[in-house]
């Protein structure tokens, strides 16, 4: 074919495509027109007659690709109008999505209760941070922090461990989706990290003695359960255990609202021993513990920080040292002073007294000469007001031989002879390296709850001895020929 022949069936082919795009858009804006003419009124009864126009030929044969074009311009200018409500419908269906999957977790039975222990301090087992930190659900490990770089996310991923909770915000997720679970079956793990009392329910503690029961079967009866020995720390574990069972005390730190608002100075590190101590009495009275024991680990930590290494969990200590420092320093911590300022600790414990203290005369001085300096002033008795938080007793001597039935028997004392010390009238000689001093002790003022410190070991050049001398306590009736002068 020849260059002439193609370029006329060329041009033959575009006029027959322009006149079909002619006729198209004719009848496009004839059908424009004829929607947006209004409907003409028809006479009653008369038939509405309308004029056909007659259309070309070469429009009749084009084809017609215009409707589709028309309708779907008409559904874009909608879908742009319609655009907000379904970037709405997204959203919302984006948040169905995360809260469908929050309260619908997967892996929610990968939980192992048993293993999971929050007595310990709250850091990254790997970085041994506080900051951030997260109990694994599964194995009971602490790890930090969730995002894609952190010890938990790697642990996750690692060894198929998905749920996590955050120890400080107390909420669960699921680890590496990086999603909150919500699910009302991990109250009672919350609960055990960190349980909560009631006004009610701290009433009734001790009109109620219900048995609770941990969550491998065993049986306790909340308040009355163990601390454990982490090394040699037994002798805290005694003190704080007695301090658990006094009421008013008990009944103010199970309550955090009760001190959580008390201001100290900036770097004060003594508030920490109150907050553990707070977070330890809530555990030792928790009735759903997952355990029928309590590990004191983080109040014995805040125990060698706040008294300087003075007692420590791996060394034994001496019981009466550190309960006198024990509510002294708690005294402190909440706001409390020597003489103005109170606090729940003075008010359960505190006592007042009076000491009479007469100073004697060196023993090898001449009789004569003592009867000189006795009528000196330095040698008069004196009288000191004074309060105290426990009373020290003070046992006779154990003895050294059998009996008549060649029997070395266990010496017995009833309590109220040994509490004559106190009763104004009976003197003890105390012995310094210097001097010597007559004492005698009268009780003022009897606290609610009075502390006894039994003085059984004594120590000499060569060992400590224990005195084994049985003390009786009373359980009903009064003291006989006891003459306290004491007031309330």
């Amino acid at each position: 074919m020849s260059s002439r022949s193609k370029r006329e069936s060329r041009g033959s082919t575009r006029g027959r495509r322009e006149s079909e795009s002619r006729s198209s858009s004719a009848r496009v804006k004839r059908e424009r027109d004829r929607e947006r003419e209004p409907e003409a009124p028809s006479s009653r009864g008369s038939p509405v007659h309308v004029k056909r126009e007659v259309e070309p030929a070469s429009a009749r044969e084009a084809p017609t690709p215009v409707v589709p074009t028309v309708r779907v311009k008409r559904e874009r200018e909608a879908d742009e109008d319609s655009e907000p409500e379904r970037e709405v419908r997204a959203k919302n269906g984006r948040v169905d999505s995360e809260d469908r999957r929050s309260r619908h977790c997967p892996y929610l039975d990968t939980i192992n209760r048993s293993v999971l222990d929050f007595d310990f301090e709250k850091l990254c087992s790997i970085s041994l941070s506080h900051i951030n930190a997260y109990a694994c659900l599964v194995c009971g490990k602490y790890f930090q922090g969730r995002g894609l770089k952190s010890h938990a996310y790697i642990h996750s991923v690692q060894f198929s461990h998905h749920v996590f909770l955050n120890l400080h915000t107390l909420k669960f997720y699921c680890l590496p989706d990086n999603y909150e679970i919500i699910d009302s079956s991990l109250e009672d793990i919350t609960y055990v990290l960190k349980p909560t009392f009631t006004k009610q329910q701290i009433a009734n503690l001790d009109k109620q003695a219900k048995l609770s029961r941990a969550y491998d079967g065993t049986t306790y009866l909340p308040g009355i359960v163990g601390l454990n020995n982490i090394k040699a720390n037994d002798y805290a574990n005694a003190v704080l255990q007695a301090l658990s069972n006094v009421p008013p005390l008990r009944n103010y730190f199970l309550e955090e609202d009760n001190y959580k608002n008390i201001k100290r100075p900036p770097g004060d590190i003594m508030f920490l021993l109150v907050q553990r101590f707070g977070e330890l009495m809530r555990k030792l009275w928790n009735p759903r513990n997952f355990k029928a024991h309590v590990s004191p680990h983080e109040m014995l930590q805040a125990v060698v920080l706040c008294s300087k290494k003075t007692f420590q969990i791996t060394k034994q200590g001496d019981g009466v040292d550190f309960l006198s420092w024990f509510l002294n320093a708690l005294h402190s911590a909440l706001g409390g002073t020597k003489k103005k300022k109170k606090t729940i600790v003075t008010d359960v414990f505190q006592g007042s007294m009076r000491i009479f203290t007469k100073k004697l005369p060196h023993p090898d001085l001449p009789a004569e000469e003592k009867e000189q300096l006795l009528h000196n002033d330095e040698y008069q008795e004196t009288m000191v007001e004074s309060t105290f938080m426990y009373l020290t007793l003070d046992l006779p001597t154990a003895p050294l031989y059998k009996d008549e039935k060649e029997q070395l028997i266990i010496p017995q004392v009833p309590l109220f002879n040994i509490l004559a010390k106190f009763n104004g009238i009976t003197e003890k000689e105390y012995k310094t390296y210097k001097e010597n001093f007559l004492k005698r002790f009268q009780l003022t003022k009897l606290p609610p709850y009075l502390i006894f410190c039994i003085k059984r070991f004594t120590k000499n050049n060569f060992f400590v001895e224990k005195n084994p001398t049985i003390v009786n306590f009373p359980i009903t009736g009064q003291a006989n020929g006891m003459n306290y002068r004491t007031s309330r």
